[in-house]
C-alpha cells in the first residue's frame, strides 16, 4: 500500500498489451518483481461503490456501463489500469490509501479516457510499426525502470534507463513519444468527464501529487524520454491549469459517498489488513461507524464472535437500510458454524439489495449449511438466480451439487459436479460424473443435453 508508481502503472498496462510480444526474458524479468499475479477481491460493497463511482463517467464517456467490467485487486501498490479491451482493474492499495471518493473517481476518470480513445487497440498498431527486437527490449528496460521505482532504489532505475538507451534507437523513442500522448489525452478526457458529472478534478490532482512526491527522489536522474507518462511534476501543473478552470473546482463529495467509500476502507483493513492494522488504523477511543465496522470484522475473523455481534447489532440499527451491514451479520454467523441464524439476516439482505449475485450466494451457503432438504430448494433457487448476474462459475456449481445432494437429486448433484469439474479443467472428473448423470436423464431433455456437452468438451 506505499508505491502508487507512475512507472509501475506504465508497466502494468503495457504488459497487459503486449503480452502476445512478450520473450521469456521479459516473462522473467516481471516474474521477479510479482511472484503471482495478485488474486481478484468479489464484495458486494466494494463493487456496488465502484459502480457508483464509474456510471456517471462511463455515461459522460459514451460508453455503456454494462459493457465496461471494473475488478479489485488485492494489492498494496496504488495502481489502477485498462487491459483486455474495456475492463478496469483497481488495487485495494488505491482504495485504501485514497482519503476521498474524488480521488478514485479522478483516477477511474483517466482509466476510462483509455477506453473511449481505443488507446490499447491503437497502442496494438504502434507496436506492429516497431522493430520486434527493439519493443522487447524496450520492455526490460521499462520493467527495470518501474522495478527501481517500485523499490525506491534509483540505481536500478538508471540502469533500466542504460538498457534503453544502450540497446534501443528512434523506434523506441518514438513508441513511448506515443505513449506519453495516449497519457496526456486520458488526463484531458478525464477533465472532460469529471467537468460534465459535475466533479472536481482536484482529488486527481491530489493524488498524482501524492505519488510525484514519493517518486522525487527516484525520477530525478532519470531521463524524461524513456518513460512512458509525462514526468509527474509537469503532468500536474499542466492538469492543474486546466482543471481550474472548471466551474466545479471547488465542488465536494456528498458526506454519504464519503461514509461509503470510509466503510469500504475500513472493510479493507478489516479483512485484509487483520486485527493489528485495524488497531492501528482506528483506536479503541474513535467510535465512527467505519471504525467500529473494522473491529467487529476483524473481531469475527479470529473467531470472536461473541463481541463482534452486539458492534453488528449496533450498525444494523443505525442504519438499517444498509444491505451490507446485514450482509456482514450473515457471514459472520454462518463463518462461526451459526447457519441457521445467518438465514434471517442474509434475507433482509437481499431484500435491501434485490438480485445482487453475491448475497443470493451468501444465501445458498447458509441455507445449505442448515442441513434441512427444505432449504436445499430455497438455495437452488437462489443459485440459479445469482447465475444470471454472475455467470456460471466453479463456485455456483460446487454449491448446486451440494444443494441437489441435500435435497436427495443424486442426477442433478453429480451434474452439477461435472459442470464444475469441467470449469477447473478436471477433465477426468466431468467426463465421469457428466456419464453417470446422463444415465438418469431421458434422451433429449434439457440435462440429458448439458450432461452431453460436458462429456464433449471434456473429451476434447
Amino acid at each position: 500500500m506505499h508505491a502508487g508508481r507512475f512507472l509501475y502503472r506504465a508497466t502494468a498496462r503495457l504488459m497487459a498489451v503486449l503480452m502476445a510480444f512478450m520473450s521469456v526474458a521479459l516473462a522473467q524479468a516481471e516474474a521477479q518483481q510479482r511472484q503471482k499475479p495478485p488474486p481478484l477481491i468479489r464484495d458486494a460493497e466494494i463493487e456496488g461503490l465502484l459502480r457508483l463511482y464509474t456510471r456517471p463517467i462511463f455515461k459522460a464517456a459514451g460508453i455503456n456501463p454494462k459493457a465496461v467490467k471494473v475488478y479489485v485487486l488485492n494489492d498494496r501498490q496504488i495502481n489502477a489500469f485498462v487491459a483486455g479491451g474495456q475492463r478496469i482493474f483497481i488495487n485495494t492499495g488505491l482504495l485504501l490509501q485514497s482519503d476521498t471518493p474524488n480521488e478514485v473517481i479522478g483516477v477511474l476518470a483517466h482509466e476510462t479516457g483509455h477506453i473511449a480513445g481505443g488507446h490499447l487497440a491503437r497502442m496494438g498498431v504502434e507496436i506492429d510499426s516497431a522493430n520486434y527486437t527493439k519493443v522487447i527490449g524496450m520492455l526490460l528496460g521499462l520493467a527495470a525502470i518501474a522495478g527501481g521505482v517500485a523499490a525506491g532504489n534509483g540505481e536500478v532505475a538508471q540502469a533500466g534507463q542504460g538498457i534503453m538507451l544502450g540497446s534501443q534507437g528512434l523506434a523506441q523513442r518514438n513508441f513511448l513519444t506515443y505513449a506519453r500522448g495516449m497519457e496526456a489525452s486520458a488526463d484531458q478526457a478525464a477533465l472532460k468527464f469529471l467537468n460534465a458529472t459535475h466533479q472536481s478534478a482536484r482529488g486527481m490532482l491530489t493524488l498524482f501529487e501524492k505519488l510525484a512526491r514519493e517518486n522525487i527522489a527516484v525520477l530525478a536522474d532519470v531521463d524524461p524520454y524513456v518513460l512512458s507518462h509525462p514526468m509527474p511534476m509537469d503532468r500536474i501543473h499542466s492538469l492543474e491549469i486546466e482543471a481550474k478552470k472548471s466551474p466545479y473546482w471547488d465542488a465536494k463529495d456528498p458526506p454519504a459517498l464519503i461514509l461509503r467509500h470510509q466503510l469500504v476502507q475500513a472493510k479493507l483493513t478489516g479483512f485484509i489488513g487483520g486485527a493489528q492494522a485495524v488497531m492501528q488504523k482506528y483506536p479503541s477511543a474513535d467510535q465512527s461507524m467505519p471504525a467500529r465496522y473494522a473491529r467487529a470484522i476483524a473481531m469475527f475473523r479470529r473467531g470472536d464472535i461473541k463481541n463482534a455481534l452486539p458492534i453488528i447489532d449496533g450498525l444494523t440499527k443505525e442504519l438499517p437500510e444498509d444491505p451490507y451491514f446485514w450482509e456482514l451479520k450473515a457471514q459472520a454467523l454462518l463463518e462461526n458454524g451459526r447457519a441457521a441464524e445467518a438465514v434471517a439476516p442474509v434475507h433482509k439482505a437481499l431484500e435491501l439489495l434485490p438480485g445482487n449475485g453475491l448475497i443470493q450466494i451468501l444465501g445458498a451457503q447458509a441455507y445449505i449449511d442448515t442441513g434441512s432438504r427444505e432449504n436445499a430448494q430455497q438455495a437452488i433457487k437462489l443459485l440459479r438466480q445469482a447465475q444470471r448476474s454472475e455467470g456460471e462459475t466453479v463456485e455456483t456449481y460446487r454449491l448446486l451439487a451440494r444443494a441437489y445432494a441435500l435435497a436427495g437429486d443424486v442426477p442433478r448433484a453429480e451434474l452439477a459436479t461435472a459442470e464444475a469439474a469441467l470449469l477447473m479443467g478436471d477433465m477426468k472428473l466431468a467426463m465421469e460424473k457428466a456419464r453417470s448423470a446422463q444415465q438418469s436423464f431421458k434422451t433429449g431433455t434439457p440435462e440429458w443435453t448439458r450432461a452431453s456437452d460436458v462429456m464433449s468438451f471434456a473429451g476434447r
